[in-house]
């Protein structure tokens, strides 16, 4: 097992590189630019674009770019007098305080250490800026994806062992009718249902606004998680309901399970003990992608209930042109993705002994 995790991760490397490539191409076929997004449009003097065109590198070429931003630029300097202090650029010198003077390079580290640069609109560095929205991605994909199993997989099981029954279709008909729904659609109805009109729950946000902008303890704010859980959790418990139930039908149709009714072994024994452990073999793939989502942030549930997370950061960046942030988030899903079906290859051996994958 160990091997091949291993192996796995270093499969994951040029992956990963590859992203990164795509990523940055795309960022920069951007129109606009990241100079016009930094003054919102405004009419500025051409020296001054010059001057901060010069700040940022945007100039220099292409496979420059992407390794200064990949690696960082302290390898661009070199040591000129042998004090062993690197004090001279041999390639490009950038104007690192923005003054119009340029000089030599080495405060950049890239993002392979961790240095994704300062987002232009909150005036920081943008692995701030995501570390701060995580929890709230967290706290609210944890909360769909836990209702998403707790009451998808049991409305499966019950669905296969009543099958052809009312409840059986009623299951069915309801999860092609809430796949169906698009999730702006039903968060938009629920908050004018029970936000706007009964005035039961809160129309958005993840707590009551506060000075010091921080949420107390989630006990003492339920009412805003529950719209959104609700959101994110209807197509959770869809396809899983429906993917559990397909899944415990095939299973209860094999041998074994024959081999443990001739045993004498009761119904609920033979479905729940040795049926549910099998079926349970394709549900591991939909985690994968599963955890891909909790950890990236739910985009459009987000931004519908103002939910200071992730996905809603995304939008924001891409409209405010902050490429920082943007390129952040975008690696941070990538390496969330990679991440995810790692763990439901793990799952398969967990869930079934007979898997190994010491080849």
């Amino acid at each position: 097992m160990t091997q091949y995790v291993i192996r796995r991760l270093i499969q994951a490397i040029p992956t990963f590189f590859g992203i990164t490539i795509i990523s940055y191409a795309l960022m920069l076929g951007t129109p606009g630019g990241p100079i016009k997004a930094m003054f919102f449009g405004q009419r500025i003097p051409p020296e001054e674009i010059e001057r901060r065109e010069l700040a940022l590198g945007v100039n220099d070429p292409l496979p420059i770019q992407y390794l200064r931003w990949l690696v960082g630029d302290d390898w661009m300097r070199r040591d000129t007098d042998g004090d062993g202090i690197a004090d001279t650029a041999f390639l490009i010198p950038l104007d690192v305080n923005g003054d119009g003077e340029p000089e030599p390079p080495g405060d950049r580290y890239g993002i392979l250490r961790g240095d994704f640069g300062r987002s232009f609109f909150h005036k920081r560095p943008a692995i701030d800026v995501l570390v701060e929205r995580l929890p709230a991605t967290l706290e609210l994909g944890f909360s769909g994806l836990i209702v998403g199993l707790v009451l998808g997989l049991p409305i499966g099981v019950l669905a296969a062992i009543n099958q052809g029954r009312w409840f059986d279709q009623v299951s069915r008909v309801g999860a092609v009718v809430v796949n169906a729904l698009p999730n702006f659609w039903l968060a938009l109805l629920l908050l004018l249902l029970f936000g706007s009109t009964l005035g039961w729950l809160p129309l958005g946000n993840r707590c009551r606004t506060t000075l010091d902008d921080t949420c107390p303890p989630i006990t003492e704010r339920l009412e805003y998680l529950i719209l959104p859980t609700v959101v994110l959790a209807a197509g959770a418990v869809a396809t899983y309901s429906r993917y559990m139930r397909a899944s415990m039908l095939d299973v209860v149709n094999q041998d074994f399970i024959r081999t443990a009714y001739s045993k004498g072994l009761s119904s609920r024994v033979v479905w729940l003990r040795h049926g549910l452990r099998n079926a349970m073999l394709p549900i591991a793939t939909l985690l994968g992608p599963s955890i891909t989502f909790l950890l990236g942030g739910a985009v459009i549930t987000e931004t519908v209930f103002s939910w200071p997370g992730v996905g809603r950061l995304a939008v924001n960046a891409v409209g405010q042109r902050d490429f920082p942030v943007v390129m952040i988030v975008v690696i941070y899903a990538a390496m969330a993705t990679i991440l995810g079906y790692l763990l439901s290859d793990l799952m398969y051996a967990i869930l079934d002994p007979r898997i190994r994958y010491e080849k």
